[in-house]
């Protein structure tokens, strides 16, 4: 499995022959808009879309994507109906707890513990629910994007149903966990083999770097990612 992040709290993960882009906020992104990356380069050869909840930063560009791709958009349900309604033709809708199989992978929605109103587009209500994803590849570690989220000790099942080995998880404070509440998280409920943290550095309001959660995690495997640069897991 090949992990790319984006800036904030989007990625791009190869596993098999597919190609998933998980919450590709990228136009408006600070953090992508400075790296030098391309918006084509990184959706070339998109296969999935992956949407954690309705908040503006996490669905993104997932309308442009999907559309000029054909790439599938996978979210809950009531997400994904109105994303319909923008243009998106290719699309799986779920819901916590389900799963469904997308071939070189399988995707899970879990629990988050967080508010998934589309603000941002004047949808002044929550669409659906604020999920992490769980994405089971075929072959390869299976990886937890908690999405935006505060602890909660119901992280233990998710650890015992899906035993996670990647952990893509919120540090940035303010709207997600802090650095100290991440840690614990990581260290009390999970048994991650690697720990990459995310949802800061993006804009003023949130942690500018990911320095605190570094030091709270200690003996944690904490691979801190630089934009763009893709390592495998």
């Amino acid at each position: 499995m090949k992990i790319s992040w984006l800036g904030h709290s989007a990625f791009r993960v190869e596993t098999g022959n597919a190609v998933v882009l998980i919450d590709p906020f990228l136009k408006g992104n600070p953090t992508f808009e400075a790296s030098g990356l391309t918006w084509d380069g990184v959706t070339a050869g998109v296969t999935h879309v992956v949407v954690t909840h309705g908040h503006g930063d996490h669905v993104g560009d997932t309308v442009e994507i999907s559309t000029k791709t054909g790439a599938k958009v996978i979210t809950n349900y009531d997400l994904c109906m109105w994303l319909a309604k923008q243009g998106v033709t290719a699309f799986d809708p779920m819901n916590t707890g389900g799963t469904t199989d997308q071939g070189d992978f399988k995707v899970t929605l879990v629990r988050a513990d967080h508010s998934a109103a589309l603000v941002e587009m004047d949808v002044g209500f929550p669409l659906g629910s604020s999920n992490g994803v769980v994405l089971t590849p075929k072959d390869g570690p299976v990886l937890l994007h908690m999405g935006d989220t505060d602890v909660f000790s119901d992280m233990g099942l998710i650890n015992t149903l899906w035993a996670p080995q990647i952990g893509i998880v919120p540090i940035g404070d303010r709207f997600t966990m802090g650095a100290r509440t991440a840690a614990y998280a990581c260290k009390t409920y999970f048994n991650f083999k690697t720990v990459i943290p995310c949802h800061y550095g993006t804009f003023p309001i949130i942690a500018p770097n990911a320095d605190a959660f570094v030091a709270e995690a200690k003996g944690q495997n904490v691979v801190v990612p630089k934009v763009g640069a893709a390592f495998t897991v």
